[in-house]
Formats: structure tokens, C-alpha cells, sequence
């Protein structure tokens, strides 16, 4: 390490997590269009980019792309890391990529820091919860990164004694806290106490935490006013003005080691602010290249500096809350702003029924399970090995080590049950639910249906419905919203509809072998389904299938089988009834399945039904919302299209007279200026997504559209061009020599750039820069000497270069 001034900046990567209970996936969230969800969204604007960020040269030109993690200090919520590692995995190994080159770079002390598990706020947990906590934050940290970790991220910095001599009991040799946290400090020689309040603690050096164990751990207290910066006053609009500013953090008349670090969320980088992963690269870049600082990371720092300063911190405080941790747990003032008048009295209750809820998930858990583990909390705080990795064998592993004796499989089945009551009633406390303004908001919503998951296991572990206290506790949580009163009809409403159960899986696929021919056997969701022994009556377009369809929970092991008939009548009739499968009722139901079936409803004219398959009946709406969604988007296709080709046709037809009321300087009536705007419009996205179409149609389509001055759908335009450009580069890494691919890429790129609304790049620079990093070269030198070929390749790069401004050298 060089002597003296360091510099490390942290950043806190986190989503709540955001899947439905039962299937174990995030559902489509129309807040986050043009994208499928909020994890989908912000990975392509910060997660994603800071894996291969751009460095420019002075003329704006991509002169370098680093991955910003292996040059900063950062944690991801192991939840947010789950959901990479399946649905953006390019990005998810990037990351950990990082940590590995981060720990070459800082003396063997990787960058990467556990993160307490679920992001719930500490101090306001039980004993019990907070072990937990931090031990699945390990181990999903030892899983994903390789290694023990040396740090780890308290939820909103939010902190007490007893959960610090937790994570130091477990190894974790120091966390990361606000200035405002620290009360006193005084020299580890036991010198006189010095008061700190206010902020005013010394930011540039360790402190140790000695605690009631008689343990201790280091702590970091970051410098605030420049992490405020970052996050709230522009300061990431320019990498060097922030260079710059952490470079004049140091106290110029203090002899020693001194480190200037922040701390902000890491979406601050890419999704807070725009090309903030830019700023950040541009900073790094520029401390690299000082003589006068270098930059390091909490554990190397650390080794090399050890704390010379003694601490005690302020209990039951945060980084986000003036009032310790109010904002977590009653109506203390803090909120977005954004909602005048609003109040949030609604935090106190909420957080009483969980408390409660919780409690009494604890006392089934203690009374079920005592029968089947002789470490009840040892055997919750290890089935993090089995989240981690649902094999058979992961379970087969848990089962042997922790089990009382061999299990039965229905007693594998109710110890699965108990944990995961366990695993929803951490979860239902993740801090978003009451971080926001109103308790109808989609965190707290995702919060209540965890709780929703706590109260369906409970009811079928023990028989006891805790659901209408839990309700008549949220009763007193008052929303801000007229329409939703309180917490009890917000769960009526938006958390009730989507509770699920083995019924609705079965009357789900049912509907989607009728409606879309899906196989009869595979997975939906979090669940294995087979149906065996159909029979499928048909006439015209209406069919009726009837069978046995088997559904298993590849979480808990439950599984049943149930006996359904499902209907496909035509447009949006889709109806499905079920029943516990019986031999001699399933016979009844094959008899009576007729072709003449088909011209009936399942509910109003196969009368035998009533009996056989009694209610509910599952329809359109009984879909999960992803499936509910494709089909109503393909019922809706054929009208669609059928409007778009009228109004196609009327624009034609109407074309020479809109142009001749141009020339008289007449404005379209409004009826035409709508329907030229959708037609244009229409016409130009689907040039874009046409496989067949060349650059010059997208481009006569464009300007067709600005010749009529037609306001252009910039959001669906530059998503649809970005799909199209980033699917061009990809088939271009396989085949860099291409050049035929790449004239098309050059074509589509060219329109890209054009167009008066910006367009994504970012994937096929990433990939240019490499491909011409690798080849450019070699291939010029081919083309100098006279290779027809390779000069054609390397003009397209040139052109390719100019647009997508990377510097070829």
C-alpha cells in the first residue's frame, strides 16, 4: 500500500425481494415498463453497467470499459443476488468476478461484504431472528463469493450491541455506520472519552466496538457530507469533480494513515442518476493515476491500519432515520416527501401485528417441530444449505444432519412446512414495507403476503386460522387512501387475490393445456405438474379436456391429486373445475365427456359436474398474472390486427388528401392525426422487429413519420431498437468476421442514433470494444496488404467505432 491518504467508496446494492410467496417468482409489475419488473429494470440501468463501464478520452470516446467492482467496496442483498444468478446471469458472475480481481488488487482482502439476510432492521428484532439473520447472510455470501466474509451491511445501518456481538461471535471483524451513530470516542490506551455527537466523529480511521461479550469489532463511519453529495447534490455529474472532491477530504495537518470513504445505495451508480456508473469509472480512473492517494478497501485498510480509537455508538439508530429507527416502527416524522398531509400511524400497528404474528408463528413452529428436530433454531439457522440449493441431495444432506431420526416423507413434508413459515415470517419484515408513505404501497403489500404464506402454513400445520386477528390488528393501521381505509382491506384487496394453494396450480394448468396446448407434464412455478389418463372432446374451436393432474411442491414436498375437467368455449371463456381425485367419480366424469360437451359451460351445462366437480370454478381471472396476461394478449391479437389493418388501409386511402390539406397549410382533423400518428407509429416498430427489413426501410419509415410531424412512441421505439441492436451484437461476438452482420449491425445502429429520443447502446459497445480490442488490428493489417475482405471488415468497424464512439486503437 502507498503511505498515508486512502480512498474507498462503498456501495449498497439492494432490491427488496419481490416474489410471489407460492411461486417463487416476480410477477409482471407494470411500474416498470417497458420491462417485465423493477429487478429487470434497474439491473439494465446500474447492475448491469457497472460490470463494463465506460472510461472516455477527451473527445467522448470509449477509451476504456472496467468492472467497477473490483475498484470499490460493495454489498448485494443476497436476495437481489439470487435473483441474478437465474435471470441475469452475465451480470451475477461479473459481480462476482469482481470480488475475485478486487482481492488481487487489496492485498488478498476481496471487496464483496455479507449483508444481514432480508434487509430487516435489526434492533427491532428478536434475538433469535437476528442470529438467524446473520448466519444465512454468511452463508449465502460463502455460497455465492467463495470465501468467509470479513464485513457486513446492517439493513439501513441500523444497529444495537447485541446484533454487532452477534456478527462478531461469527467472525465478521467490522460493519459500516454513519457519523451520526458514533457517541463518544477515546484512545485505545483508555485516554478520557471525547464526545462526538452530531456527526462530529473523525471519519478518516477505524474505531473498535467493545462489546458486552467482551468481544469487539472495528467500525467505519462514513464521511457524510460527501456521500450526501453523491446521493442528493449532483455530485456524480462529472467523474472528476468527484474525484476531486474525495481527493480534498483529507485533513492537510494530520500525520498518519487517513482514508476518506462513502457509503450511498450503489443504485446512486446507473438508476438514481444517469451514467453515474460513468462518473463513478471516471473517478476511479483518475485516483488511479494520482501519486498523491491510493485506493483500498475496508479489509485492507484494516490490516494495515488497525483501530487505535475506541467507540460507543448510539443503540437503535440509522442512517435514514432522524429518530433512531422510528421510521421502521411508528409515525415519526420521516417519510418520501412526496405526499403532503399524508401520515404514517399506520407504521405502529403494522409493525404489532407482525410482532404478534410472528410470536405465534414461533410457538407452532416450537410445538410441530419438536417431534422432528432436536435443535429447533440450529435446524432454521442451516436451512439456508437448502434455499441455497432445493436438490434432493441438498435435503437428503439437511435431513441427516439435522433431523431427530429418518423422516417419513410426510414428516419431511410438515418439518419443510415449519421452515418455511419460519423463512416467510423473516421475510414479511423486510425493512421497504415501512419505509414508504402508506401502507398500501407494493413494499408493504409484499410484506403482507409473506405474512399471508406465515398464516396459510400455520393454519395447515396446526388447524388454528390466525388470519381474522391478524386482519383486526391491521384494522387499526389507517391508510392515507380513501379507497383503501385501513390494513385490513388493503390485504382484502391486494394480497387475498393472490394466495395460492394446490387447487389453484392444478386449476391453472388445467386451463393452460386447454387454452395452449401445454405439456402435460413439467413445471409451473415452484410446482412439478402431471397430468396422465386425459380425454379431449372437440368441436369446431371448442374443446373440453378432462383427466388427472398431480401437483408437488418443489418447496414444502406437498402434493395432491386432483380429478378437472377444463373447457376452451372461445374468446375468454376458459373454465376449469377439480376435485380430489376418486376412482369411481373420475369414470363418471369420462362417460359424460361428449363432444355436444363442448357447446356447454362447465358451470351451467354439464349438470353431472355439480356433483363431481363441485364449486369453486377457476376461470380467465383464476390465472397467475404472467399466464393471464399472454392469453389475453393472444385473444386480443386477432382484433388488434384487425384495427391496425383498417386503419392501415384508411391511412392509404386518406394519405393524397391529408397531403393536400397540408399544402392549403390546413390542420388534420383530429380523428386523421390520431390515426396517422398509430399507423406511422405501428409501421416504423414493426420495421424495427423485422428480421427481413434493411436499415433503409426503418429509415424511409422514420422519415415518413416526420414528414407528418407525428409525435413519435419513444418508449416502445428505443426498446424495440435496443432488443434489435443488442440481438445483432450478440450474433456478432459469435461470428466477429461476419460482414454481412455486421453492415446490417452498422445499418440498424446508424437509424438508432438518429432518431430524437435516446437509445440503449450500452450492450453492443460493450461488445464492439472487444470485438475490435481483439481483431482491429490484425484485420487492418490484412486489408493494407490488399484482402478485399478484411478491408470491407474494417471500414464497417470504422464506421461502427465513429457511432458507437469507441476509440480504436
Amino acid at each position: 500500500m502507498k503511505p498515508n491518504r486512502y480512498i474507498c467508496i462503498h456501495g449498497h446494492f439492494y432490491q427488496p425481494p419481490r416474489e410471489n410467496p407460492w411461486l417463487e417468482a416476480i410477477e409482471q409489475q407494470d411500474s416498470a415498463q417497458p420491462y417485465h419488473d423493477w429487478n429487470e429494470r434497474i439491473t439494465a440501468e446500474c447492475y448491469a453497467p457497472n460490470t463494463s463501464s465506460r472510461i472516455l478520452d477527451s473527445q467522448g470516446k470509449i477509451e476504456r470499459i472496467i468492472n467497477n467492482y473490483e475498484r470499490i467496496s460493495f454489498n448485494f442483498g443476497p436476495t437481489l443476488l439470487s435473483w441474478l444468478e437465474t435471470h441475469a446471469r452475465e451480470t451475477y458472475l461479473a459481480i462476482l468476478e469482481g470480488d475475485r480481481l478486487s482481492a488481487a488488487r487489496f492485498s488478498g482482502h476481496g471487496s464483496a461484504m455479507a449483508q444481514v439476510y432480508n434487509h430487516l432492521i435489526m434492533p427491532l428484532a428478536s434475538r433469535r431472528d437476528k442470529i438467524t439473520q446473520v448466519r444465512w447472510g454468511i452463508a449465502d455470501f460463502v455460497h455465492r463469493f467463495g470465501r468467509r466474509p470479513e464485513g457486513m451491511w446492517l439493513a439501513e445501518t441500523a444497529v444495537d450491541l447485541e446484533t454487532l456481538d452477534i456478527m462478531a461471535s461469527h467472525g465478521i471483524r467490522f460493519t459500516i455506520l454513519s457519523p451520526h451513530q458514533a457517541a463518544r470516542v477515546r484512545p485505545l490506551a483508555r485516554g478520557s472519552w471525547t464526545d462526538v455527537r452530531g456527526g462530529r466523529i473523525d471519519s478518516s480511521r477505524p474505531y473498535l466496538c467493545r462489546l458486552p461479550s467482551g468481544a469487539s469489532i472495528s467500525i467505519f463511519f462514513y464521511d457524510a457530507p460527501i456521500s450526501h453529495a453523491v446521493a442528493f447534490e449532483g455530485l456524480l455529474f462529472d467523474g472528476h469533480a468527484f474525484a476531486n472532491r474525495l481527493m480534498s477530504g483529507f485533513a492537510p495537518d494530520r500525520d498518519g494513515a487517513q482514508l476518506v470513504h462513502i457509503a450511498t445505495d450503489g443504485e446512486s451508480y446507473g438508476h438514481h442518476h444517469k451514467f453515474g456508473e460513468m462518473a463513478l469509472s471516471r473517478c476511479l480512473c483518475d485516483i488511479e493515476h494520482s501519486n498523491r492517494v491510493a485506493l483500498t478497501n475496508y479489509g485492507e485498510f484494516l490490516e494495515h491500519f488497525p483501530p487505535r480509537y475506541e467507540v460507543e455508538i448510539f443503540e437503535a439508530t440509522s442512517w435514514s432515520c432522524a429518530h433512531g429507527v422510528g421510521r421502521w416502527s411508528y409515525d415519526c416524522g420521516c417519510n418520501t416527501g412526496g405526499h403532503p398531509g399524508w401520515n404514517q400511524t399506520w407504521r405502529a400497528p403494522l409493525r404489532a401485528a407482525m410482532n404478534w404474528l410472528r410470536d405465534e408463528a414461533v410457538r407452532i413452529y416450537e410445538e410441530r417441530g419438536a417431534t422432528l428436530f432436536p435443535d429447533l433454531w440450529l435446524a432454521r439457522d442451516n436451512y439456508i444449505d437448502v434455499i441455497l440449493n432445493r436438490s434432493r441431495d441438498a435435503l437428503d444432506r439437511f435431513f441427516l444432519r439435522y433431523a431427530r431420526a429418518e423422516l417419513t416423507a410426510e414428516e419431511r413434508v410438515k418439518a419443510l412446512q415449519l421452515l418455511e413459515m419460519q423463512r416467510n415470517a423473516l421475510l414479511m419484515f423486510t425493512s421497504c414495507g415501512w419505509f414508504f408513505d402508506d401502507i398500501s404501497g407494493i413494499e408493504t403489500v409484499q410484506n403482507l403476503l409473506y405474512a399471508a404464506r406465515v398464516i396459510q402454513l400455520a393454519r395447515e400445520l396446526s388447524g388454528v386460522n390466525l388470519e381474522p386477528r391478524f386482519l383486526a390488528q391491521l384494522e387499526q393501521a389507517r391508510s392515507n387512501i380513501p379507497a383503501f381505509v385501513n390494513g385490513a382491506i388493503v390485504y382484502e384487496r391486494l394480497v387475498r387475490p393472490h394466495i395460492v394453494d394446490l387447487r389453484k396450480v392444478a386449476a391453472n394448468h388445467a386451463i393452460l393445456m386447454v387454452a395452449e396446448d401445454a405439456p402435460a407434464t413439467g413445471h409451473l412455478y415452484a410446482y412439478e405438474v402431471e397430468a396422465t389418463d386425459t380425454c379431449k372432446r372437440t368441436l369446431g374451436e371448442r374443446s373440453v379436456l378432462a383427466g388427472i393432474v398431480k401437483v408437488r411442491s418443489t418447496v414444502t414436498l406437498q402434493e395432491e391429486t386432483f380429478m378437472f375437467a377444463s373447457a376452451n368455449l372461445g374468446e375468454h371463456k376458459l373454465e376449469a373445475r377439480l376435485a380430489p381425485y376418486e376412482p369411481e367419480a373420475y369414470r363418471q366424469l369420462q362417460a359424460h365427456l361428449t363432444a355436444e360437451a363442448c357447446d356447454l359451460t362447465l358451470e351451467e351445462g354439464l349438470d353431472f359436474l355439480a356433483t363431481i366437480l363441485p364449486e369453486p370454478t377457476y376461470a380467465l381471472p383464476s390465472l397467475f398474472r404472467d399466464e393471464m396476461r399472454r392469453i389475453v394478449y393472444r385473444l386480443l391479437g386477432d382484433p388488434i390486427q384487425t384495427a391496425i389493418e383498417v386503419m392501415e388501409k384508411l391511412y392509404e386511402e386518406n394519405a393524397p388528401l391529408m397531403r393536400f390539406l397540408r399544402t392549403l397549410d390546413v390542420p388534420l382533423p383530429k380523428v386523421l392525426a390520431t390515426m396517422s400518428q398509430f399507423v406511422l407509429n405501428h409501421l416504423l416498430q414493426r420495421a424495427i422487429e423485422t428480421e427481413n427489413d434493411s436499415p433503409e426501410t426503418v429509415r424511409a419509415r422514420y422519415q415518413e413519420a416526420l414528414s407528418w410531424n407525428v409525435e413519435l412512441d419513444a418508449g416502445n421505439l428505443s426498446y424495440a431498437l435496443e432488443r434489435v441492436l443488442n440481438q445483432l451484437a450478440d450474433e456478432l461476438r459469435l461470428r466477429p468476421n461476419d460482414v454481412a452482420l455486421m453492415q446490417r449491425l452498422v445499418g440498424i445502429t446508424e437509424v438508432a442514433i438518429s432518431m430524437p429520443f435516446p437509445v440503449n447502446l450500452w450492450r453492443p459497445q460493450n461488445i464492439f470494444y472487444h470485438i475490435a480490442s481483439a481483431n482491429y488490428r490484425i484485420t487492418k493489417t490484412r486489408a493494407d496488404s490488399g484482402d478485399r475482405e478484411a478491408k470491407k471488415w474494417t471500414e464497417l468497424c470504422q464506421q461502427l467505432a465513429t457511432m458507437l464512439h469507441v476509440r480504436l486503437s
